[in-house]
């Protein structure tokens, strides 16, 4: 095929373009799972307000850390990251566990297990079926809420498909219900199920994303079972796509951002969550988080 110049025209223009894409999958399983020095990272004080992540599995600490990381970075806060489970496999719960320790390390967030092997069947259905043992876990984690006092909490939002994660939401609610008198934003997060209603849009650069890729990749098991972190740039360059019209609204410009992660901020008010603005609003890389979000 040739072009008005009568030179020999790719076909199609846009094939390399995907098959680069191919190509970046296959060169990442060249990529090493964990096992070396963190980067060196500045002290934050003990006294530093603290964030909660509840995690209903290892490795969602990283691929939901967006926001987190900028505040860690930027607003001097504690990450605290809640270990909720360590699975459903009890021969890898351990496994999980020391995975988890060098994610936390290698990024810097601090780790909070709820038990030695985490807490089992946080499941939607488990409020019914074990009353006795959901209560104990609410308890767990309301006693984490109440001993840490956190700034704002990030949970799963209550369709994000998984049932450890559905149960993650529940469970938070529970918790928040019995703690009277606390009042934490509570940020929702996605990952399986996209949320109806995000609100909030949070760019973070490419040095940031490969620090959580970096930090994900200690979780070996998982990831040579369904390799996700090879797949994780690629989910946070759709958020763009997806954020400029559901945060931004519908019809608006897309921001120039490389790689986001999309949220719901809410305000935990009484027995309920309400958002915590009007709108939507979309945090670029050159905006400190903390005076934009949280001022604490």
């Amino acid at each position: 095929m040739y072009n008005n110049n009568m030179t020999i025209a790719e076909p199609n223009p846009c094939l390399g373009y995907a098959r680069s894409f191919q190509a970046l999958m296959e060169d990442g399983q060249n990529l090493p799972y964990g096992g070396f020095q963190p980067s060196p990272k500045a002290t934050i004080n003990k006294n530093a307000p603290v964030v909660l992540v509840l995690s209903p599995h290892p490795d969602d600490e990283c691929i939901i850390g967006g926001l987190p990381l900028r505040l860690m970075k930027e607003g001097d806060f504690r990450v605290l990251n809640v270990a909720i489970t360590l699975g459903s496999n009890p021969t890898r719960k351990q496994e999980r566990l020391n995975e988890l320790k060098g994610a936390c390390e290698w990024i810097g967030f601090e780790l909070i297990q709820t038990g030695p092997n985490g807490l089992d069947r946080i499941r939607p259905e488990t409020a019914s079926e074990s009353p006795t043992q959901w209560s104990e876990s609410v308890n767990i984690l309301k006693g984490i809420f109440l001993k840490h006092q956190p700034v704002a909490i990030f949970v799963p939002h209550a369709k994000d498909w998984n049932q450890t994660h559905l149960g993650t939401h529940l469970l938070a609610i529970d918790a928040l219900k019995k703690g009277k008198g606390f009042s934490p934003l509570i940020i929702e997060t996605e990952y399986w199920g996209q949320m109806p209603h995000p609100n909030l849009m949070v760019e973070n650069t490419v040095e940031e994303v490969g620090d959580l890729l970096c930090a994900l990749s200690h979780h070996r098991g998982e990831l040579e079972r369904n390799p996700f972190h090879l797949r994780l740039p690629a989910w946070m360059q759709d958020n763009v796509r997806r954020g400029a019209e559901v945060v931004g609204g519908q019809g608006g410009d897309a921001p120039d951002f490389g790689f986001a992660t999309l949220y719901r901020m809410n305000r935990w008010e009484g027995e309920k969550l309400t958002p915590a603005w009007s709108g939507g609003k979309m945090l670029g890389s050159s905006e400190c988080s903390k005076q934009s979000l949280l001022k604490a």
